[in-house]
């Protein structure tokens, strides 16, 4: 349970002696071997940890499925090691997908493009196109060149969706994978060590997939990687999702969900609730306000304060933990302060909007 009226923003922090040594050589090989088997593991990302197979199996991609409970229209993202060739997984790779890739690959940036046929339309949901991402993650890293290496014709992507149930709390440490996952034995699911995940929320998404139709970039996922650096590389701001855009991960309204209920919040709110205004759902519970940068005054009966820093990059580092202790400290209800407007703050309020939404 976190401090009350505390910068606690470190309880969502790892303890020193919490993170076992990072996955080695013999762990990084069998690892791949388990993925060129057709089997389960689970790897960090810069991210949040992947539950992966190799992309290239059906029968594979469809045990990360039952696994997370995934509906089968929901497409996976295909996870390719900084030395292979993109291409192998693309029908087309346009001179703005690649502009995207020399500026922020190895990294947090997804792009859909149109999916290669000899692609199997597992990994996209049944759509004509594919996400593929490079992550930076060192572990990663070596687990995909390992992975590439035990394909015959040297092109091995993993499929890989955040590794917890469908619709729940991303996973940003290996131990959270293995809460989520209490039924899969070691044999079911490989369970690879890297620490806690740099950035802590999924990768931003862009669609390049329909540039043949001239619809131009188009952001379906806001994350670490801004609308603002996009626009900066490319020339043109992308635009919003429309009605025919790719299914893409993370795109539910409701989603990354802990189980205690959530809501959002704004500070003149939780001003008015510190001088006796309640606010609704609160009455007679025991609730916790995460706020950032200074609790706004003594916290009312029965609620606890935890304190954030008001720096996106800290912030979102640190969220998925926090929502999973929080989880288990037996609140009735969270209260999430809103982040300032503004493209930094993009991604972490639209992960904790679909938070808040399951609980509508």
């Amino acid at each position: 349970m976190p401090d009350p009226c505390a910068d606690a923003g470190d309880a969502a922090a790892p303890r020193p002696d919490a993170s076992p040594a990072e996955a080695g050589p013999d762990q990084i090989l069998e690892a791949a071997q388990r993925l060129a088997q057709g089997r389960l593991v689970a790897f960090p990302t810069e991210t949040v940890y992947g539950l992966g197979a190799d992309a290239e199996n059906p029968e594979a991609v469809a045990r990360i499925y039952a696994a997370k409970q995934r509906p089968a229209n929901h497409p996976v993202i295909v996870h390719l090691s900084p030395d292979t060739d993109p291409g192998y997984w693309a029908a087309s790779i346009s001179s703005q997908a690649r502009l995207l890739m020399a500026a922020f690959w190895p990294g947090p940036l997804t792009l859909i493009l149109p999916r290669a046929a000899r692609i199997p339309d597992a990994v996209s949901g049944g759509q004509d196109s594919i996400g593929l991402r490079c992550p930076s993650h060192p572990v990663a890293q070596r687990l995909l060149h390992a992975f590439a290496a035990l394909k015959p014709h040297g092109f091995g992507g993993v499929a890989a969706p955040s590794a917890n149930q469908f619709g729940q709390v991303s996973p940003t440490r290996a131990d959270h994978v293995r809460g989520e996952f209490p039924h899969l034995d070691s044999q079911a699911l490989m369970i690879l060590e890297g620490g806690a995940s740099e950035v802590g929320i999924e990768s931003t998404i862009l669609d390049l997939s329909r540039l043949d139709q001239g619809i131009g970039p188009v952001l379906l996922r806001p994350g670490h990687v801004t609308a603002a650096q996009i626009a900066e590389v490319l020339g043109v701001a992308p635009a919003l999702p429309d009605a025919a855009a790719p299914r893409v991960s993370g795109s539910l309204r409701a989603h990354y969900a802990p189980r205690t209920p959530v809501s959002l919040v704004s500070a003149d709110d939780l001003a008015a609730w510190v001088g006796g205004t309640g606010i609704p759902g609160t009455e007679r519970r025991r609730v916790v306000a995460v706020v950032l940068g200074a609790a706004p005054g003594a916290a009312p009966a029965g609620a606890d304060w935890v304190v954030l820093p008001a720096d996106p990059v800290v912030y979102a580092r640190r969220l998925y933990a926090l929502l999973r202790e929080l989880d288990e400290a037996g609140y009735d209800r969270i209260l999430l302060q809103r982040p300032p407007a503004g493209p930094a703050w993009q991604g972490i309020e639209d992960r904790i909007t679909r938070a808040s939404a399951a609980f509508d």
